[in-house]
């Protein structure tokens, strides 16, 4: 995975002037965090309140997310259904959101997961990393099902030259 990495971002950071780079958004390969939007969603907590009137459970404590490979754990999940009732149309979380995958991480104050378009907003101090790579922003929208992804806002990155 880093072998793609780096020259993908090499050839997109030589394309922009040195500041245009920092100061835009950054579209990326996520391929280690694609996956299959299609798998159950499993989540284990150690507290679960459910909203009958409004359609909602939450989660709290330590929770995990899993579906397929893709891992996402948080302070607090939020679970909204879809209008039938029987299956969920998005995940809430808060409290610090780590997702991986792979060999992919990214990890924000909170995350909105839309399971039937397979996209993930992070926001708040995002940290992306892929083998010794690192980007930083304040937004990075992955799409689970392509693979891809793109970060926003004061964009940073940090990644090593050469080799595997």
């Amino acid at each position: 995975m880093r072998s793609r990495f780096i020259p993908l971002f090499l050839a997109a950071a030589l394309a922009l002037p040195l500041g245009a780079a920092l100061a835009q958004g950054t579209n990326v390969a996520f391929g280690g965090l694609k996956a299959d939007t299609r798998l159950p969603v499993e989540v284990t907590a150690e507290n679960l309140t459910v909203n009958q009137t409004d359609g909602t459970a939450i989660f709290s404590g330590d929770v995990l997310v899993k579906q397929g490979e893709m891992r996402m754990q948080a302070g607090e999940v939020r679970v909204e259904y879809d209008a039938t009732g029987k299956s969920i149309s998005r995940l809430l979380a808060t409290g610090g959101v780590l997702v991986v995958n792979a060999t992919d991480a990214a990890e924000a104050a909170e995350a909105d997961y839309t399971i039937a378009t397979g996209e993930v907003v992070m926001t708040g101090g995002v940290l992306m990393t892929q083998g010794q790579a690192a980007i930083k922003g304040e937004r990075l929208v992955i799409n689970l099902k392509t693979g891809t992804g793109r970060m926003e806002g004061g964009v940073t990155t940090t990644f090593t030259p050469g080799g595997d």
